[in-house]
């Protein structure tokens, strides 16, 4: 079965709702978003712009370079790059949180992350999808136009994201109170539209199952991998290493569906490669941060490795620390 020649079926309804479920990930990610937080990228800048130069340069580098490698068709390549092109997802904070990593961190990195991709993610996904030899040609066909996908994710992320920092600024409690919950309907909601829309098209999810399961879950252990791996390289702490690989090992995939839905037409090999990534980063993330808190926990009695330190500043940890460099 040609890949390239797949679609999957949905209708401009459904992908209003999977615009207004992405909305509220941003209102939500909003509402926990604090002043403070951007002044802790300002006076601690040393991870996040390790994670920034992660995100934006050496995942997507290494990404089109999987796709290369990997036996991936022009449309599940363009998928891998899209979701690559992606920021974090909001549930990285939640991993941090379980895996015992700083989460002060990860909320200041997710903050002002997302709105430098209001900008880099089009730049991105245009310049590397350009750059593949055959993704170009599909890039060609739907002539992508990186002004209109820009203001398609002023929509989705700027607008929300500035909404919820309104709220969070004008009712500050009413804001904290209805956090958690716009955060989980939220992401049960992106969980439901992906299930419900690999259901929707069962026939083709089933005939390309066994080659999406193996490229999805390479691509997210390297992208896991990246985030571990660069924190290392750039000397920080153990709670900061762990922000940063889920920082930048998970993905916002729900959004880069509703790019495929909205440019791409539903192309089946991208939209199926994005629609799995959306669930399989959220199990392989909790996988990964219960292993590593139960681990930390056996050596040290507490998940973060210190209880002392869970206070301390986002960025205060630079140098790697004994807790748990393993």
């Amino acid at each position: 079965m040609d890949f390239d020649d797949l679609v999957l079926n949905f209708t401009p309804g459904t992908l209003l709702i999977l615009n207004v479920v992405l909305g509220l990930i941003m209102f939500g990610i909003a509402l926990d978003t604090a002043p403070k937080d951007f002044r802790v990228v300002a006076r601690h800048p040393k991870p996040f712009v390790i994670a920034i130069l992660a995100q934006l340069l050496v995942l997507p580098a290494v990404t089109f370079g999987l796709t290369l490698i990997l036996p991936v068709s022009a449309s599940m390549a363009l998928g891998m790059i899209v979701v690559a092109c992606c920021p974090p997802g909001n549930i990285s904070q939640v991993l941090t949180h379980r895996s015992g990593g700083n989460v002060a961190l990860s909320v200041s990195m997710t903050a002002v992350g997302n709105l430098l991709y209001i900008i880099a993610m089009p730049i991105s996904i245009a310049f590397w999808g350009s750059l593949h030899p055959t993704g170009r040609d599909l890039l060609r066909t739907v002539a992508l136009d990186p002004s209109r996908m820009l203001l398609e994710i002023v929509l989705i992320i700027g607008v929300p994201f500035a909404l919820g920092l309104l709220l969070r600024a004008a009712l500050p409690g009413f804001a904290r109170r209805v956090q958690p919950f716009v955060r989980w309907f939220s992401l049960i909601a992106l969980l439901g539209f992906i299930i419900g829309a690999l259901a929707g098209n069962w026939v083709i999810f089933v005939s390309v199952i066994g080659t999406v399961l193996i490229v999805v879950a390479v691509h997210d252990a390297v992208a896991l991998a990246i985030g571990y791996g660069t924190a290392v390289v750039g000397g920080l702490g153990s709670r900061e290493r762990k922000a940063m690989t889920f920082e930048v090992g998970i993905r916002n995939a729900g959004l880069g569906l509703g790019l495929i839905f909205a440019f791409f037409g539903g192309l089946g090999g991208m939209a199926v490669v994005a629609g799995w990534w959306g669930i399989w980063d959220i199990i392989a993330g909790l996988l990964v941060a219960g292993l590593w808190a139960r681990h930390t926990r056996r050596r040290t009695g507490s998940a973060s490795g210190d209880a002392s330190r869970h206070a301390a500043a986002p960025g205060a940890a630079s140098g790697p620390s004994n807790e748990d460099a393993r």
